[in-house]
């Protein structure tokens, strides 16, 4: 049977059917930004995310029929609490790119203890203290997929995934359980978290929708997307590009290091299922569509993001201007937070087009950086690499990352792939695919795109040395 699908994104709610055949039907969205109601503080309406879930199943259901099974992808860290006898939130929910807990997390370190402000460790703490000082109250908390698995659920599953519960900060390396000492140090009581479950199995039922369809796939979104192209063996890799971007590579065992690797990148569970755990890598890039989104709004270069695409295309080369894409520092491979945004290379000959293809060319050196520290951590090969995300729909750009990293980039069949990998795991807990292989082996690139020459990466990557700690107290922290 087919299989709905809800994805949570940062800024919104979509649903799907996906069908036997991997198609897809009309896709129902309702956008929920998060608010920013100071620097570095980021917030969820957990209410508003938990209607606009409901609203997005109905509709595509009553499109589509009934289904089999129901798929769950969505944004990692994040963090909600909510009582349980009510199912009301205490607060609002903390995003993932939240960083009021940084203070926090750089004592922790000095007591051994290695968290970022980004996980959801240090974010469950301080709702914990603000709404719970005394440990007392019945509450639960969950990342935002265990949020809409007790909203469909109708507030009777507290369960999370091992992908999303391995990017808590809460799990022990190697992913089986809770990690007691951290609980310990956060006082944070076992009763308040969710039960750690496979990313593809029933877990129960969505009795708020028609039918009561098992919910039976549970994924964060990198993962979903690592899955929606396919990528299953060592050596398989995706790259998101939105306005940041994350290139996750499979493995063929649990990477030797916690935190993370001499490259950069860190640890992820790609999948579990049967009780099994899936390993890979996850780089990170801070500032990709983003840039061109400041070349539109902040430097007023650009009327749209697409027409950076036919602009950047009208010039052979970028005449020498180089730019290092650090507007909120630079990940993997070198996590200076300091690092910021660097243009070189300029005489009075350059021109807008050239300006705007430095740019792209600038994220597709930093794509290739992803890449070359996954290779390095990893200690593997990947001979393509599957991309999509919004900046995907750039044909210029792709074509300047297959020079850059020097392989092929194949395009998803979808811009967003993460519907694509919720449905697979869903699909397969409940026989719509005998396996996860049978259910990627229906997948179509829209595109393949071929190196054609290669980007200067030299002299660009005296340009990156150049952007390095211009703010150096931001500089100076490491998580």
């Amino acid at each position: 049977m087919s299989v709905l699908v809800v994805d949570v994104g940062t800024s919104g709610v979509r649903a799907t059917v996906m069908r036997p055949d991997a198609s897809i039907g009309r896709v129902h969205q309702v956008a929920v930004p998060p608010s920013r109601p100071s620097p570095g503080v980021v917030e969820l309406d957990a209410a508003a995310l938990a209607e606009a879930a409901l609203a997005v199943a109905s509709a595509a259901l009553a499109g589509e029929g009934s289904v089999g099974a129901v798929g769950i992808a969505a944004q990692r860290a994040s963090t909600i609490v909510w009582e349980r006898s009510t199912g009301r939130p205490v607060a609002p929910g903390i995003g993932w790119q939240d960083l009021r807990t940084t203070g926090q997390c750089l004592l922790l370190r000095q007591r051994g203890l290695r968290l970022s402000p980004n996980q959801s460790a240090t974010k469950l703490a301080l709702l914990l203290d603000q709404h719970d000082p005394a440990r007392e109250r019945d509450l639960c908390f969950g990342t935002v997929e265990s949020w809409i698995a007790w909203t469909l659920s109708k507030e009777s599953l507290h369960v999370t995934d091992a992908t999303n519960a391995g990017v808590t900060g809460l799990v022990l390396p190697d992913g089986s359980d809770w990690d007691e000492s951290v609980l310990e140090v956060l006082r944070i009581p076992a009763r308040v978290l969710p039960r750690i479950v496979d990313s593809s199995g029933v877990a129960g039922e969505a009795a708020a929708l028609p039918g009561a369809p098992p919910i039976a796939g549970l994924v964060g979104d990198q993962q979903a997307s690592l899955l929606g192209q396919g990528c299953l063996r060592a050596g398989d890799a995706k790259a998101t590009f939105g306005s940041g971007a994350m290139l996750d590579c499979c493995t063929e065992e649990r990477p030797s290091f916690a935190v993370r690797g001499e490259a950069g990148t860190v640890p992820i569970i790609a999948r579990q299922a049967g009780g099994v755990r899936h390993w890979g890598l996850e780089a990170i890039m801070l500032s990709a569509g983003s840039c061109v989104e400041w070349l539109r709004d902040g430097m007023q270069l650009l009327t749209s993001t697409a027409e950076s695409d036919a602009l950047a295309a009208s010039v052979p080369d970028a005449g020498g201007a180089l730019f290092v894409p650090a507007l909120a520092g630079l990940g993997t491979p070198l996590w200076d937070f300091g690092a910021r945004g660097t243009l070189v290379g300029l005489d009075g000959s350059t021109t807008r087009a050239q300006v705007v293809r430095a740019v792209l060319e600038g994220v597709a050196q930093r794509g290739a950086d992803l890449l070359e520290a996954a290779e390095a951590d990893g200690g593997l090969h990947v001979k393509r690499l599957r991309v999509d995300g919004g900046m995907s729909a750039n044909t210029t750009f792709v074509r300047l990352l297959a020079s850059a990293i020097g392989r092929p980039v194949e395009l998803a069949e979808l811009v967003e792939a993460t519907a694509l990998g919720a449905g697979f795991l869903a699909g397969t807990a409940v026989g719509t695919w005998a396996s996860l292989g049978e259910a990627a082996a229906q997948l179509r690139p829209r595109a393949v795109v071929e190196p054609s020459g290669r980007l200067d990466r030299e002299r660009w990557l005296d340009a990156r040395e150049r952007a390095l700690r211009t703010v150096p107290s931001l500089s100076a922290l490491q998580f």
